[in-house]
Parts: structure tokens; C-alpha cells; sequence
């Protein structure tokens, strides 16, 4: 995948520095997640390249943004974005793990976001090298949750993209910590295809479960209205 900045319509995503690149699981849950006018902090836990992060401050009047990156590589390439993007005085990275900011941190977040890495069945699709980098700092889905639900706000929710086949997993996880399911988004390649990602928010309170589904493409290159609607904001060629 190439090192070339990424260039979305009002920050570049500089990807030198680290295997993770922009995805398109990034952009879709960046674009994807819900912040309401009452959300001041945000943390995103991985920041990768800090693109998802970016995307909250793009849309929101959110006050605080935080990231935590463990990876070193990656760590310096979200703060170069953040230092680079016209919200530098909202966004900081911490160069630490989940576990290390959970111990340190006394704050609490009205929204939490993550794109963790996928280390159970959807190991294998991802290139090598790609794995390598977050193999040995990757969290273990209890841990993410149990993480979340530590440093999340009593009103602020959760969100998160997984692959569609450890939803029911996931969710039965989050309820653990007393966090549910308030929106489902599951997303599908084409019509025919099979559905791949799962795109989930939670909170502390439990309400009847939005639940719908997203096709990003008629057929190669063409795209659904509802998946242009939903990333047109950012994408340029959208």
C-alpha cells in the first residue's frame, strides 16, 4: 500500500512512518459514529495515523480530542497529522497503552472511539506486515471494553468497527461492562456479497437497538448514494 499522504478535503493524512495506512474501516467509522452538541472529550484508542481522530474534530465542536498509540512509528506519525491539521490545539496523542492510560488518567471521555486491530479470525487478511505492527501491542477485546468503560462519561457513548463475525462476541462483552448496543450498523461490499464489518455504539443506557445495513458499492468503483452520503464530507473525489 502506497506511503503517499492521503488527502481528504480539509486535513492530509502524512502514512510514511507506519504499516497501519488509511482504510477504508477507519474512514467508515470515522464518518460513521454520532456526536452530539453536548460531547466536549473524545479519546481514540490506536490512533493508527491519527485519521480518526481528525475526522471527530472535521465534524464536531468537540473541545478535547485525545488518542493513545502505543506503537512508536505510529505514535510520531499521528502527532506530525495532528501538528499539521487546523485543529492542533484540540488534538493531543499519548504515547502510551490502553492499560498505562487507564492506570494514569483520572479524566473521563463523553465519546471513545476505536479501530482496534483485529486478532482473532480476520487475523490472516491482513498483510504481514500489517500484523506484525500492532501484534504484540493488540488488546484483547475484554480489555478494550473494559478499558472503555473505565474512562467513559455516565451519559457519553462508545464506538467501535469489528468484523461481523465476532458481533454477537463483542457484544455480549460490552454488556459485561454494563455498556449496549444503541446503534448497528452492519456493512456489506456489494448486495450479494457477504456482510464483513460491523459498525457499533454504545452506552450505559440501554434503548431499543437501531439496526440497519450500508452496501458501498453497486459494482466496482460505483458507489451507493448511502455510502457517498455518508463520506462526502471527507473523501475529495466524493
Amino acid at each position: 500500500m502506497s506511503n503517499k499522504p492521503f488527502q481528504f478535503k480539509e486535513f492530509s493524512i502524512q502514512q510514511d512512518k507506519t504499516a497501519m495506512k488509511v482504510g477504508t474501516d477507519g474512514v467508515l467509522l470515522g464518518a460513521w459514529v454520532q456526536v452530539n452538541s453536548e460531547v466536549f472529550s473524545v479519546l481514540d484508542i490506536g490512533a493508527g495515523t491519527g485519521l480518526i481522530a481528525l475526522m471527530v474534530a472535521q465534524k464536531s465542536n468537540a473541545e478535547v480530542i485525545d488518542a493513545i498509540e502505543l506503537n512508536d512509528d505510529a505514535y510520531e506519525q499521528t502527532v506530525d497529522n495532528f501538528e499539521r491539521s487546523s485543529w492542533g490545539d484540540r488534538l493531543f496523542c499519548y504515547h502510551a497503552s490502553l492499560q498505562e492510560f487507564v492506570d494514569e488518567i483520572d479524566d473521563e471521555y463523553d465519546l471513545i472511539i476505536s479501530n482496534p486491530p483485529f486478532y482473532t479470525s480476520t487475523y490472516k487478511e491482513i498483510s504481514e506486515e500489517r500484523a506484525m505492527a500492532r501484534h504484540t501491542e493488540s488488546l484483547t477485546y475484554y480489555e478494550l471494553l473494559e478499558g472503555t468503560s473505565k474512562l467513559l462519561s455516565e451519559i457519553g457513548s462508545c464506538a467501535f468497527i469489528i468484523p461481523f463475525s465476532e458481533e454477537a462476541y463483542f457484544i455480549e462483552l460490552a454488556k459485561q461492562q454494563k455498556l449496549f448496543p444503541n446503534r448497528i450498523t452492519r456493512v456489506k461490499g456489494t448486495e450479494n456479497s457477504p456482510i464483513k464489518r460491523s459498525l457499533l455504539q454504545f452506552s450505559f443506557t440501554e434503548n431499543t437497538t437501531i439496526i440497519n445495513e450500508l452496501v458501498i458499492e453497486i459494482e466496482r468503483h460505483q458507489y451507493t448514494s448511502e455510502y457517498i452520503n455518508l463520506v462526502k464530507d471527507f473523501y475529495l473525489k466524493m
